[in-house]
């Protein structure tokens, strides 16, 4: 059976980022685990209708995810279940993904709000950077459910391919049609040249798949902004790109590119990390 770890910190961003891991979960088949990495204080909203309380004790976080759990149980086809843990927040999520052996993370970008207190936001970049899976990232705002158009830039890089048979595979799951972005800050002949030949190979990739695909080429300064102003001007509901590229000498996804995706594309992203 499938894992989907979804970290949780009682904030709304949180419990948002479990409702689309209940759709996803639904159409792969796949179990659903909470974490939540216990901190000294507690800073608790009243989310779920339930006081806060000045310290965090097992027995107020079970009260929590019994909560979830009593409410999201009936959209769920597969069981939801939770854990606690202790430790580096981002290096627990990282840990329990590895131990149970999932194959995706969904979680919030901004969590509760506040400064030191807001675990999701401060960590989902870490999660991402440092993930053995695939990792989704959405924003609180973000409401619409289901993913029928999904953006996948390229790039002129040998890692950018390594994301299209698992977009493919979503792309199945969810009848949705693919909207391939080239994306390049060069106009030389040489970038052209490669991304015309990646690009012919991702389309062959969807065409002997089945799944409907478009084209577009883009040129800019800023690809992360590139591809999200490309991404809402097609009604895209998730974008998926690389972290990291270590072979480019620009890497167009790394450091400010990829955190920028994460904390401000106002569409879901879905982040691989090459192999």
């Amino acid at each position: 059976m499938k894992n989907i770890i979804v970290p949780v910190d009682f904030s709304e961003d949180s419990i948002n980022a479990l409702h689309h891991a209940i759709i996803i979960a639904n159409r792969f088949e796949a179990n659903i685990l909470m974490i939540h990495v216990k901190k000294k204080k507690s800073f608790y909203t009243n989310t779920l209708g339930i006081e806060a309380v000045k310290e965090e004790q097992d027995s107020h976080i079970v009260a929590y995810f019994e909560e979830i759990i009593k409410k999201n149980n009936a959209e769920a086809k597969f069981p939801i279940q939770y854990i606690l843990r202790k430790g580096k927040i981002y290096q627990e999520i990282i840990t329990q993904a590895k131990a149970s052996d999932s194959f995706l993370i969904i979680m919030g970008t901004h969590g509760i709000s506040g400064f030191e207190e807001r675990w999701i936001g401060s960590n989902a970049f870490k999660v991402v950077s440092n993930s053995p899976c695939p990792v989704i990232t959405i924003r609180m705002d973000y409401m619409l459910m289901g993913f029928k158009n999904i953006v996948i830039p390229i790039d002129d890089t040998d890692e950018t391919r390594q994301k299209v048979p698992f977009i493919c595979d979503f792309a199945k799951k969810f009848n949705a049609e693919v909207f391939i972005a080239t994306v390049r800050e060069s106009n030389k002949n040489s970038v052209i040249e490669k991304l015309t030949a990646f690009t012919k190979q991702v389309e062959k990739h969807f065409e002997d798949h089945g799944i409907i695909y478009h084209t577009e080429h883009l040129t800019g300064n800023n690809l992360a902004d590139l591809t999200v102003e490309y991404a809402l001007s097609v009604g895209g509901q998730l974008i998926g790109a690389m972290t990291e590229q270590s072979e480019s000498p620009k890497n167009i996804w790394l450091g400010p590119y990829a955190q920028q995706l994460v904390n401000h594309s106002p569409i879901p992203v879905i982040s691989f990390q090459p192999f």
